[in-house]
């Protein structure tokens, strides 16, 4: 199985040319996809509904997307409803059963933007086996910002167990396809995205756990590990993107702790000029 995370920076390349041809011959071979900053009817990338135009290039792929961002198109008509939308975006070769938008903490701000984030989680059923996925953007603006969305998505994901399917118990009377009758929902997960953070930063260390004193990382049994670093590399290498122009890694792979067994290998496609971050690739057994 091949994954891929890429905050395509709606589509605007290193040669600040928007291309949705070449993010999708940048993710090309891949079974799931999360992408970030995807626009809809936004003036900056020329009112292109990028959904639609993704969807038509990534034309084997299920596929879901989830708004952070969602306001009124000036001139829209109740025909069209356009909407200006910006936000996170699933593809996946294997069917999605079922989805769920998640809005994250945010801090209204009268100095830098202060914009919306979210995540699209979608569990993703993989010959008879089912994994939640989830594509994730977290604000820019700080640390202290960060972290309450970080402990958000951590109770999101405990928590999904719990609450279960998105319509669960007897459906008899809902008259609903028989397909809900199977409401399973994985333990595994994976959350991929960029969440503006480096490896040093408290919210790096709250979703993978503290290093002990004696050596190693204190990773929960209910928590995620990084891909990086369970393939082998030092995470210290492998920038995605850049902060006031230094190198930094910014995109990650976590897997839950129960597949942690099943990562083969981690890579940055350093080699993609598309957006202002790279794809973040894993291979992974499921």
């Amino acid at each position: 199985m091949e994954l891929v995370t890429y905050n395509i920076q709606y589509g605007k390349g290193q040669d600040d040319r928007i291309d949705l041809e070449r993010i999708a011959s940048e993710v090309s071979g891949a079974d799931i996809i999360a992408l970030q900053e995807v626009e809809r009817f936004w003036p900056r990338s020329d009112m292109v509904d990028q959904v639609a135009s993704l969807t038509k290039l990534i034309s084997q792929h299920y596929w879901v997307y989830g708004p952070g961002v969602d306001a009124h198109l000036p001139g829209s008509t109740p025909l069209d409803n356009h909407r200006c939308q910006f936000g996170n975006m699933i593809l996946s070769r294997f069917p999605i059963c079922f989805s769920r938008h998640h809005l994250l903490p945010k801090r209204g701000s009268t100095g830098p933007t202060s914009i919306q984030r979210s995540a699209i989680e979608a569990t993703v059923e993989i010959e008879g086996a089912r994994v939640r996925i989830t594509s994730v953007h977290l604000t820019h603006l700080s640390s202290e910002t960060r972290l309450p969305q970080v402990r958000k998505l951590l109770d999101i994901h405990r928590s999904a167990v719990h609450e279960g399917a998105p319509v669960s118990g007897d459906i008899s009377v809902l008259n609903m396809p028989d397909q809900f009758n199977d409401q399973r929902i994985p333990t595994h997960a994976i959350m991929m995205g960029d969440f503006n953070a480096q490896p040093d930063s408290p919210e790096y260390q709250e979703i993978v756990g503290p290093i002990s004193d004696y050596g190693g990382r204190i990773s929960s049994p209910d928590g995620f590990v990084d891909a990086w670093c369970e393939a082998g590399h030092d995470r210290s290498l492998g920038a995605t993107s850049d902060v006031n122009q230094i190198p930094a890694v910014l995109d990650y792979c976590f897997v839950s702790s129960d597949l942690r067994d099943k990562i083969r290998s981690c890579r940055v496609d350093a080699d993609a000029t598309g957006s202002d971050h790279f794809p973040v690739w894993t291979s992974i057994d499921l």
